[in-house]
């Protein structure tokens, strides 16, 4: 049995005749995840790309030619030395001409989970190779919190979310855990990097069996439920905030906040403090008026805080509440609330930010510091926040704030993409399909024929993780893998190492590029890197030759239970934080200091546009895309896990029985859901684990317009991001809004449609 590994775990896989005939879960994982085995269909579907293509219309008369059929143009395919050729004079046109901040790389990170064939390395390096690119930052699952933490609690979010209190330290000691945004361990199923052991929900089991109280404040019961018996308190969307603030009140008002820990741990309390009694607004942030913006009960909010003081508690509260207007809120506020509850730096109590939504958070391994492939250096000094792509591409040269500067959208003329989808993650389809007609060229790496490679000029096919070696590793996880080639690549596809250097010789750097390595040279040299530094710490890793004949090396467990501020909280003037004032910030004279209308000095609450409580409400129903239970993103969507729960092959939306009898609406009815950005149809599954006035559709449904050559088309799919509004959550962290969304849902009558997402494009052969 060989060994790979993906972002939803590790797989042994057996072969014959060259054909995978068998996927079984890693062998040490207690909870593996059904999504892996559904590739070994996907391996040679006719949605692979099996050779280069060029759009039709781009070929015959160059760049920059009828770029609105991007998604409804033919592709003919190309030979290899074209297609190098082709990419090679482009890029060497854009930069020549525009400079190399005209040229944008997209590549969200996801794509591979290989140390060393990870797409988002790989074309940096290349692109820093000819002279840089325009970069985005910070990433689409949690932006505004990236940018708000470093004022709060100082550092990198990244490295505070490996440093959680491990499930090891909640275990025996958390006797209340308070979810805002649920517990939805589905989520746990994938790692960025992937994962050799699946430990969420062992976790949560087992705390649970301890003595921990999960209590879910959320518009969606978790699907925790099954393994145990939480208490599920009903949130209007986008109103977490206010709820927070208002346990803060009642903490405030009654004297059960620890005053000697805020005293000690913290500045600015008294400024938050004037804004919760109203001094500073004039409304008192009491439970009776988070009542009536959330619909959570006053005495509920009341005897929960009672219950947060009393007893050791966790705090968590998940990624997804960052992707709505004023997103940096959330994790402020629960940062604020901890604090005043004083559990901060003990066992099982304090703050955690989104367990159960990856499955590193929470696991007692070392942090191990595994070499990742150099990128090498990006000469272009020109950037975007990640989820401001089309406004980049629609409003070149105008000015955009981030983070208390200001600074200018580069005009982009060539898009290079590689890893990552933008049809999945980005929102308003219809605004980025029009913005996506700007660039001369798109140039793409890929796999299969998604919305993506359909929207692109030239089109390069690239190998799956079956189809060559790699690497697996991931800081947090203890499992590192050797990756085995399973099957040869199918048709002409290439790795994207080879891909970028057969183009870096006929722009002449290849030797820049590859530094004379082969794949496998730069995986020994990525594993040796990894050696030494792991046994500056005491880590003593295997040499390369065993590391492969062995099939996996185990990191070793932390020996003490990993607790989050531990070090801060023990010696506070010996291990400061990284903010101004060395604690932690619930009031920042920095951020107030921007003077930013949607993101003050201290936690706020601020009224969306689109939500459940709005006076003048547009649409009737509170649109939430939550992450699948069936795919990773949009990843392997015409795989058989994520098909197996299509409606009629329309992706499902759930809505609450209350909801669906208004409308006449019966499961596995087909139905509308609409607003004034667009219109998609999904199967109906009416469940009461999602309270009235909300309506559920996961994202990751593959983009299939009606008439994919109409920008406002009906996706007949059910991509929610053709309704979700492409907005920032805040000049601060110009962060995806994607969850503030209000829509209809109706009965379609209209005539049949078929699936057309799973079919390829129009292809034809090239002709002289």
């Amino acid at each position: 049995m060989g060994l790979t590994s993906a972002h939803w775990g590790v797989y042994e896989f057996a072969v014959k005749n060259g054909k995978i005939t068998k996927m079984k879960p890693f062998s040490e994982d207690p909870d593996p995840s059904p999504i892996g085995p559904s590739i070994i269909d996907l391996l040679d579907d006719p949605l692979r790309i099996k050779a280069p293509a060029v759009r039709e219309s781009w070929l015959k008369n160059g760049p920059g030619s009828a770029p609105e059929k991007r998604g409804s143009d033919p592709f003919v395919t190309i030979g290899w030395d074209e297609a190098e050729r082709l990419v090679a004079v482009e890029l060497d046109r854009v930069r020549t001409t525009h400079g190399n901040q005209a040229i944008y790389a997209g590549s969200y990170g996801w794509a591979s989970a290989g140390r060393f064939h990870h797409a988002q390395s790989q074309v940096h390096r290349f692109l820093n190779c000819l002279g840089g690119y325009t970069k985005s930052k910070n990433t689409y699952s949690y932006a505004a919190a990236e940018v708000i933490i470093p004022h709060v609690l100082g550092g990198n979010l990244m490295e505070i979310l490996t440093r959680q209190t491990s499930w090891q330290s909640i275990c025996g000691n958390t006797k209340l855990m308070v979810a805002f945004g649920g517990l939805p361990v589905f989520n746990s199923q994938i790692s960025n990097g992937g994962t050799g052991a699946h430990i969420q929900r062992t976790g949560v089991r087992e705390a649970a069996a301890k003595g921990t109280r999960f209590v879910n404040l959320s518009p969606r019961r978790s699907d925790v439920k099954s393994d145990i018996d939480e208490d599920w308190i009903q949130l209007r969307p986008n109103t977490d905030v206010a709820v927070m603030l208002a346990m803060c009140h009642t903490l405030l008002v009654e004297g059960l906040h620890d005053q000697s820990f805020l005293d000690r741990y913290t500045t600015g309390f008294d400024r938050f403090a004037a804004y919760l009694r109203g001094e500073s607004d004039g409304t008192p942030k009491t439970a009776v008026w988070a009542a009536a913006i959330s619909g959570m009960a006053a005495e509920d909010i009341v005897t929960l805080s009672q219950q947060m003081a009393a007893e050791r508690t966790m705090l968590t509260v998940s990624w997804s509440l960052t992707r709505q207007q004023f997103g940096e809120q959330p994790f402020w506020a629960v940062v604020a609330l901890a604090a005043m509850i004083g559990d901060m730096g003990k066992p099982g109590g304090g703050v955690g930010f989104g367990y159960t939504i990856t499955n590193y958070l929470g696991n007692n391994v070392f942090k191990m510091p595994y070499a990742p492939l150099p990128q090498g250096r990006n000469a272009v000094a020109d950037f975007i926040p990640v989820a401001r792509v089309s406004d980049m591409l629609l409003r070149p040269g105008q000015p955009f704030d981030y983070d208390g500067q200001q600074y200018l959208y580069p005009d982009i003329d060539l898009v290079y993409w590689a890893g990552g989808n933008p049809f999945h993650h980005h929102q308003d389809l219809a605004r980025m399909r029009l913005a996506w007609e700007k660039p001369s060229t798109v140039i793409v790496n890929e796999w299969c024929w998604n919305a993506l490679a359909r929207h692109a000029d030239i089109v390069l096919p690239c190998t799956t993780t079956l189809e060559r070696c790699d690497i697996g590793m991931t800081p947090r996880d203890p499992y590192v893998i050797s990756m085995d080639k399973a099957v040869e690549p199918v048709g002409e596809a290439r790795d994207d190492y080879a891909i970028f250097a057969a183009i870096a010789r006929h722009l002449g750097v290849e030797e820049a590029f590859t530094e004379g390595r082969s794949a496998d040279e730069w995986q020994r040299w990525i594993w040796e890197q990894s050696r030494a530094s792991a046994a500056d710490i005491d880590v003593s890793m295997p040499d390369y030759e065993s590391f492969r004949k062995d099939g996996h090396y185990k990191s070793p467990a932390l020996k003490e239970d990993q607790i989050f501020l531990y070090d801060f909280i023990a010696d506070p003037a010996g291990a400061p934080l990284a903010t101004p004032s060395g604690k932690i910030e619930l009031f920042s004279q920095t951020v107030a200091d921007f003077n930013y209308d949607d993101c003050s000095g201290h936690p706020s609450w601020m009224e969306p546009i689109e939500w459940m409580g709005a006076k003048e409400k547009s649409y009737p129903l509170h649109l939430l895309s939550n992450q699948p239970r069936t795919k990773l993103h949009s990843q392997m969507d015409n795989g058989a896990c994520s098909r197996s729960i299509k409606v009629d092959g329309h992706e499902p939306i759930e809505i609450n029985p209350d909801d669906a009898a208004a409308r006449g609406l019966s499961d596995g009815d087909i139905v509308k859901v609409f607003n004034d950005r667009g219109t998609c149809l999904c199967g109906v599954v009416i469940t009461d684990h999602v309270m009235p006035g909300v309506v559920i559709v996961s994202t990751g449904s593959w983009y299939d317009p009606i008439d994919p050559a109409v920008r406002t088309s009906m996706c007949k799919h059910g991509n929610p991001n053709v309704l979700s509004p492409d907005i920032a959550t805040s000049k601060l962290g110009q962060g995806p809004a994607a969850h503030s969304c209000l829509a209809e849902v109706e009965l379609y009558d209209g005539p049949s449609v078929t699936i057309t997402a799973f079919d390829p494009p129009e292809i034809k052969p090239r002709r002289d």
